[in-house]
C-alpha cells in the first residue's frame, strides 16, 4: 500500500503444481496480446482451468488485494480540510504577529481555542468518515472465477493474476484479462478511450499493437461488457492495470448536487456579508483610538463568530447518521451528499421487477401455439440458454435463464447429444438471443428467444390463436418469452440473416409476483408526495397489470415507440398524465429522466440492469440494489441491500430529517450569531473599551458550536417531512434580517443594565455580556428548531438538551474558577446581575416565540400570495420608468431605456 492508501501490485511465484514453466513477473498486458492463449496462461504459471485455491491464497498475499483504493480514511487530508476557513487561519496569523509584539498571553489563548475548534471538527468528520468507509466495505462486486476446475462466484477483490475469469453482458471487467474465449463479445471501453462505439473482441494475437488501449485480444478493467460472453485470463490487477493507471493520476472530484450548491451558495452569501461587517468595524475601531493589533483581533473575532466554522462537520455528521440509520434499513450510501437528494426527491421512476414484485423470477410453463403444454419448447429454452452451470447449481446468467434451469421440469429434459455450433447472445438492444445446434441425427437447427414482438416480427407468420395465447398471459401477468425456429441446413455459423423468417414454436412463461408490502410502501411514498412512474422493457399490459394490483393509479401509459414520436415538448406536455413507461430503450429511460429535470424535478431511478446505468447516472439520485450488475452499482448513488420500496420511503424521510437539521444549523447562525456581532459592532461606537475581547468571543464562538454539535440529532416535526425542502437564500436572509435585531434588542438592554444599574467597568461589563450572550444564543435553538411551541408540541432530542444546557452552565460557572477566569478577563458577577440574567433569558424565549409567529404567518401569506397577472406587471414597469425619468430627467430616451430595463425584467 502506498502513500496514498492505493494497493499496489507486485510479482507473485508459480505454483509448481502447474509444472508448465515459471511465471513471468515482468508480463504486460500489451505483450499478452501479442502471445498465443496458450503461452501468456504458461508464462503466468496457469493454465485455461486456473488456478488452485492454494495457489491463488498464496498470490494474493503476495500481490494485494485487486482494489485500486482501499477502504481507509486518511486523518491528514481530514484536519487538512479544518483549515479551508480562511477567517481561521488570518486568526492565526493574527496571533503570530501578537505574540510576536508580546502580547503573548492572548496569543497562546487564540491558538487553544482554536485549536480546540480545529479538533472538535476534525474529531466528528474523521469518525463520520470512518464510519462511512466501513458501510461501503458491505458492498460486494462478485464474478465467475474458475478455482480448482470448478466455477464459482468470488469477491473481484481476491482475484490474482493467473485467474481464468468468465464475464458476460453488464459486467465490469474486474482486471486487465487476455482473452481465452470470445463469443460475440464487445466492449464499452469509453471509460478508457472515450470512444462512444464499443469495442470488438476475439481471441486472435495481434502482430504490433497500434497503442496500450488498442488490444482486440484484451478486456480492460473497468470497462463494461455491451454484447456477448467470453473467458479471459488475468494478466493484471488493482493500481498495475490500464484502468488504475489512469486513476491513481485522478482526483475523485465529482459533480456538485443540488445540495452541495445550496450550501456553496449559502456560504459565499455569508462570507460577503461577514468582510464587510469586519472591515467597517476594523476601520471604526482604529478610528476610535483602539490599538490596531487588537482592533484587528476584535474584527477577526467577531468574522469568526459570524462564520459558521463548523457548518461542514455539522453537514458531514448529519449526513454519516442518516447513512448509519440506513444501513440499519439495508441502504448503503455511496456518495453521501445524496441523502439530501433522495430525501428532495419529488419523481421516482422504478422497474417493477424486484420493487413491486417479489423479485424471485419463477418458470411456469411452456405453452406451444395452441396453448398446450409442450415438453419441446421447453426443450429449445434450454438449448437456447445463456446461464452457467457447474455441478448441478446455476452460478450466473440472466434471471429468466437462471429461473429456466432452475425449474423442476429442466432436470426431466434430455440434452444429451446435442452440440452448439455459434450463438449470438442476448443484448439490451436487439433483445433476443440465437443459437446453432446440431441435434444427435446431425440435424443443425437455429433457435431464437426473446421479447414476443421482436421474436413475432422474425416469424414467417403467426397462427391467430398463438396471439391469443399471448394476449392471454400478458392480461394475467406473465412475463413472456417467444421461441421460435428454422431448419439450418449445413451452416456454421450465424448472421443477422439467419435470424429471419422463423416458425413460431411457442411462449415460455414466467411470473414474478406483487410484493405484499408493496400496496403499503406506494401508499407511504404517496403521503411524502412522490408520484411513483413505472419504467420497464416489458410489456405494457403486464405492467398496468401489476399496478392495478397494488393500487398505483395509472393515469396513462407510454411506449417506447410512442416515445419516439414526441419531441421535447410534447414528451414534457405529456409527463404529468403517464405512470407508465413500457417497453422503453436505455437511451429512451435517459431521455425521459433528463425531460422530468428540465421540468425543474428531483429524478430518483431505480434499476439493477446494464441498460440501466446511463439512467441512473443521469437521475439526481440512482438506486440500485446489491444484486444488480457491477455497472449498475458502480454508477448508483445508493445501493439497497434489500430492494424494498419500504425501505426507500424510510431514506426519504431520513434524507429530509438531515435536511430540516441542517436548516436548523444554517438559521441559527444567521439569527442570534449575527444579532450578537452585530451588537458587538455597535456597542464599540460608544463605549470606551471594546465590548468584549477578541479571546472571549472566540470562547464564546466555541463554547455555542460546541452545543450545535448535536443538532444531526434532533427530532423533526412530521410536517418537515411531508414535503421536499430546497435550499431557499431568500428565506435565509429575511430569517436574519428579521431575528438578528431581536437579539441586538436584548444586547442593547443588557448594555443599559450594565452600565447604568451596575456601573459596570470593562470587566465585569464584558463578563455580564459574554454570559447573557452565551445563553440566549444557546437557548435559542430550542425555539428556532421548531414552528410548533417548544417542548409542549415538540420535544428536542435528550442530546441536544443535555448539550445546551450544560454549555449554559459553563456559561455561568466560568467567572468563579479563579486562575482560568482571570486569564480570559472574567470576574464573578454579583447576585443581581445573575437574576438580571435569568429574567433576560425567559423574556427574550417569549418574545422569540412571538417573532416565530409573525415571521412564519407572514411567510404563509407570501407563499399564498398569487403571482402578478400581465396587467398588475404592466402597471410596475410603468411605475419604474415614471421614476427613473423622474430621477433622472435630463437622461435620453435610450439611456432611460437602458436603466429601466433590469426593472422591467424584475418584475416580468
Amino acid at each position: 500500500m502506498n502513500e496514498h492508501g492505493e494497493q499496489l501490485v507486485e510479482a507473485g511465484r508459480p505454483h509448481p503444481a502447474h509444472g508448465s514453466g515459471e511465471r513471468n513477473d515482468s508480463l504486460d498486458l500489451a505483450t499478452a496480446a501479442t502471445q498465443p492463449a496458450d503461452q501468456v496462461a504458461q508464462s503466468l504459471g496457469s493454465s485455461p482451468q486456473g488456478l488452485t485455491s492454494a495457489e491463488a491464497k498464496q498470490r494474493l498475499r503476495t500481490v494485494g488485494p485487486n482494489a485500486l483504493r482501499s477502504h481507509t480514511t486518511r486523518g491528514l487530508v481530514v484536519l487538512l480540510n479544518q483549515l479551508h476557513n480562511p477567517f481561521l487561519v488570518l486568526l492565526l496569523g493574527t496571533a503570530l504577529v501578537s505574540a510576536f509584539l508580546g502580547d503573548r498571553t492572548d496569543a497562546v489563548i487564540i491558538f487553544l481555542i482554536s485549536a480546540l475548534s480545529i479538533g472538535l471538527g476534525f474529531l466528528n468528520e474523521y469518525r463520520s468518515a470512518r464510519a462511512v468507509a466501513a458501510l461501503h466495505s458491505q458492498l460486494r462486486h462478485m464474478t465467475t472465477v474458475l478455482r480448482d476446475g470448478k466455477r464459482s462466484s468470488l469477491d473481484v477483490t481476491e482475484l490474482v493474476p493467473g485467474d481464468v475469469v468468465r464475464i458476460g453482458v453488464g459486467d465490469v471487467v474486474p482486471a486487465d484479462l487476455r482473452l481465452l474465449e470470445a463469443n460475440e463479445l464487445e466492449c464499452d471501453e469509453a471509460v478508457l478511450t472515450g470512444e462512444s462505439l464499443p469495442a470488438n473482441k476475439s481471441v486472435d494475437p495481434v502482430s504490433a499493437p497500434q497503442s496500450p488501449l488498442a488490444l482486440p485480444a484484451c478486456a480492460f478493467m473497468g470497462t463494461v461488457v455491451r454484447s456477448g460472453n467470453g473467458v479471459g485470463i488475468v494478466v493484471q490487477t488493482g493500481s498495475r492495470t490500464a484502468f488504475g493507471g489512469i486513476a491513481s493520476q485522478l482526483g475523485n472530484q465529482l459533480p456538485q448536487t443540488t445540495f452541495q450548491v445550496g450550501l456553496r451558495d449559502f456560504s459565499l452569501m455569508l462570507v460577503r456579508i461577514t468582510a464587510v461587517f469586519a472591515l467597517t468595524i476594523l476601520i471604526v475601531n482604529i478610528a476610535l483610538g483602539h490599538g490596531v493589533v487588537e482592533s484587528l483581533l476584535f474584527a477577526l473575532s467577531i468574522s469568526i463568530g459570524l462564520t459558521p466554522q463548523l457548518l461542514p462537520a455539522i453537514v458531514t455528521v448529519s449526513l454519516s447518521t442518516g447513512a448509519r440509520r440506513l444501513a440499519e434499513h439495508s441502504v448503503i450510501v455511496k456518495r453521501l451528499v445524496a441523502i439530501e437528494d433522495f430525501g428532495n426527491m419529488e419523481v421516482f421512476l422504478t422497474d417493477k421487477t424486484g420493487t413491486l414484485t417479489q423479485g424471485r423470477i419463477s418458470f411456469a410453463e411452456a405453452l406451444d401455439t395452441t396453448g398446450a403444454l409442450s415438453q419441446d419448447l421447453l426443450r429449445l429454452g434450454l438449448l437456447c440458454n445463456d446461464a452457467t452451470v457447474s455441478e448441478g447449481h446455476v452460478v450466473a446468467g440472466n434471471p429468466l435463464d437462471q429461473a429456466l434451469w432452475e425449474a423442476p421440469p429442466a432436470s426431466a429434459v434430455d440434452l444429451s447429444g446435442v452440440q452448439r455450433l455459434a450463438a449470438k447472445p442476448f443484448d439490451y438492444e436487439r433483445r433476443i438471443a440465437s443459437v446453432l445446434v446440431q441435434g444427435p441425427d446431425g440435424k443443425r437447427t437455429v433457435i431464437m428467444k426473446g421479447v414476443p414482438e421482436i421474436v413475432l416480427a422474425r416469424c414467417r407468420a403467426v397462427p391467430q390463436q398463438a396471439q391469443a395465447v399471448l394476449d392471454g398471459q400478458f392480461a394475467a401477468g406473465s412475463r413472456v418469452v417467444a421461441v421460435a425456429t428454422r431448419d439450418a441446413g449445413d451452416q456454421t455459423n450465424l448472421s443477422d440473416a439467419d435470424e429471419q423468417g422463423l416458425d413460431l414454436a411457442g411462449f415460455l412463461t414466467f411470473i414474478d409476483p406483487p410484493k405484499s408490502d408493496a400496496a403499503d410502501a406506494l401508499a407511504r411514498l404517496r403521503q411524502l408526495e412522490v408520484e411513483v412512474k413505472l419504467i420497464t422493457g416489458d410489456n405494457d399490459r403486464v405492467a398496468a397489470k401489476v399496478c392495478a394490483d397494488l393500487g398505483l393509479d395509472v393515469a396513462g401509459t407510454l411506449t417506447g415507440s410512442q416515445l419516439d414520436d414526441l419531441d421535447d415538448a410534447a414528451l414534457a406536455a405529456a409527463l404529468p398524465n403517464t405512470t407508465i413507461f413500457a417497453r422503453v430503450t436505455p437511451e429512451q429511460k435517459s431521455r425521459v429522466i433528463k425531460a422530468y429535470r428540465a421540468l425543474g424535478k428531483t429524478v430518483g431511478f431505480m434499476g439493477d440492469g446494464v441498460n440501466d446505468a446511463v439512467a441512473l447516472h443521469d437521475a439526481d439520485v440512482g438506486i440500485s440494489v446489491d444484486s444488480a450488475v457491477d455497472v449498475a452499482k458502480d454508477a448508483a448513488d445508493i445501493v439497497l441491500l434489500d430492494k424494498d420500496l419500504g425501505v426507500l420511503a424510510n431514506g426519504i424521510s431520513e434524507g429530509r430529517c438531515i435536511f430540516a437539521n441542517t436548516i436548523k444549523y444554517v438559521l441559527m447562525g444567521t439569527s442570534s450569531s449575527f444579532g450578537n456581532m452585530f451588537s458587538a459592532g455597535g456597542a464599540s461606537l460608544f463605549l470606551s473599551f471594546l465590548p468584549m475581547l477578541p479571546t472571549q468571543i472566540l470562547l464564546n464562538n466555541l463554547l455555542y458550536d460546541t452545543s450545535e454539535m448535536t443538532i444531526p440529532t434532533d427530532n423533526v416535526d412530521e410536517e418537515q417531512l411531508k414535503r421536499p425542502s430546497h435550499w431557499d437564500l431568500g428565506f435565509i436572509r429575511r430569517f436574519m434580517i428579521f431575528f438578528g435585531p431581536i437579539s441586538s434588542v436584548f444586547d442593547f438592554a443588557m448594555f443599559a443594565v450594565l452600565l447604568l444599574v451596575f456601573h459596570a467597568g470593562p470587566t465585569l461589563f464584558h463578563t455580564g455580556w459574554f454570559v447573557e450572550s452565551l445563553a440566549t444564543q444557546s437557548i435559542a435553538i430550542f425555539v428556532i428548531r421548531t414552528r410548533r411551541v417548544p417542548f409542549f408540541k415538540s420535544r428536542p432530542s435528550t442530546p441536544m438538551i443535555l448539550s445546551t444546557l450544560a454549555v449554559v452552565a459553563v456559561g455561568f460557572v466560568l467567572p468563579y474558577t479563579g486562575r482560568l477566569a482571570h486569564l480570559f478577563g472574567f470576574a464573578p458577577l454579583p447576585r443581581g446581575l445573575i437574576g438580571a440574567i435569568l429574567l433576560f433569558i425567559v423574556v427574550y424565549l417569549v418574545l422569540l416565540e412571538v417573532g416565530k409567529r409573525l415571521f412564519y404567518r407572514r411567510e404563509a401569506q407570501r407563499a399564498a400570495k398569487p403571482p402578478l397577472d400581465p396587467t398588475h406587471q404592466r402597471r410596475i414597469r410603468r411605475r419604474a420608468a415614471r421614476w427613473t425619468v423622474l430621477r433622472h430627467p435630463s437622461m435620453s430616451a435610450q439611456s432611460r431605456r437602458r436603466r429601466t430595463k433590469p426593472a422591467q425584467q424584475q418584475a416580468g
